[in-house]
């Protein structure tokens, strides 16, 4: 049950985030005039529509990797690989997506990160940059003790919800600018309510609604990697079967050997495999 509620809900944020974007490129199409890389207002719709793509969308697809059912059982590396490589696309797209509006704002002689959404988003920036690189030398490559990525993994965990949670206020900041700007003339003000402002409040709901989902995911207990070792009905459900019966599995805990007790089969417990740092 718990595996069905997950891909109900991974189905879910796959519309919504496919959505999210759907809406912003329309957004920026339609009532913005569209897309180019000329320094023109046209480069700056580039920057809503690649930010929201990358440091939500896909950080928030990334950041869920670990939540599939397939990642409960066996080694952890290709999973790391797919984690690292979503969130690297990630990155890729937010700093396409500065770039333009650095271009924008240097080719019509406006100034750089004076607003609060400027702050929110190069804080959100910034912090993603160091948890990725933190994260591929510590958790990927393969220098690192157990010891030390279990001290790092609680915050690693802590500051990916808080840069995810910051990439939506700096989204929401940045529609709400956006709309101040374009709508300030006398015969379509932004407080009359025009097309365009309800058009782009609801994709900063989208984007709300998306990002709480993802919380929520990242959050429940029940849809988290199970330790090594740990007996679950969810690994259970995930043994393969012959024919209509399911082959029979003994879970042991796993016991860490003493330091004068070298891992071998003589102490090995039943099952369970010995402690390592790459599974």
């Amino acid at each position: 049950m718990a595996s069905g509620w997950f891909y109900l809900s991974c189905l879910v944020l796959g519309s919504l985030g496919s959505m999210c974007i759907l809406f912003t490129v329309y957004w920026m199409q339609f009532w913005c005039g569209g897309f180019a890389w000329d320094g023109s207002t046209h480069t700056f719709n580039w920057h809503p529509v690649l930010t929201v793509a990358g440091m939500v969308v896909f950080y928030g697809a990334g950041s869920l990797v670990y939540r599939l059912p397939q990642s409960w059982l066996g080694p952890k590396l290709p999973w790391k690989l797919l984690h690292a490589a979503l969130h690297l696309m990630a990155f890729s797209l937010t700093v396409m997506g500065l770039v333009a509006v650095f271009k924008f704002h240097n080719h019509n002689h406006i100034a750089n990160l004076y607003s609060l959404h400027s702050w929110l988003g190069i804080t959100a920036v910034f912090l993603f940059a160091c948890q990725w690189f933190l994260g591929f030398a510590i958790f990927l490559l393969p220098w690192a003790s157990l010891w030390l990525r279990s001290l790092l993994k609680p915050i690693h965990v802590f500051f990916g919800a808080s840069i995810l949670s910051l990439s939506i206020a700096s989204v929401i900041s940045g529609i709400n600018e956006k709309l101040f700007f374009v709508l300030k003339n006398a015969t379509e003000p932004y407080s009359s309510l025009p097309s365009q402002a309800v058009f782009a409040n609801s994709t900063g709901m989208l984007v709300v609604a998306f990002g709480l989902l993802v919380l929520y995911i990242l959050l429940a207990s029940s849809w988290k990697r199970p330790e090594p070792g740990m007996l679950t009905d969810r690994q259970l459900l995930l043994q393969p079967r012959r024919g209509s019966l399911s082959l029979l599995v003994t879970y042991m805990p796993v016991t860490t050997s003493q330091p004068d007790e070298p891992c071998s089969p003589k102490n090995r417990p039943p099952v369970s495999r010995c402690p390592n740092s790459d599974e």
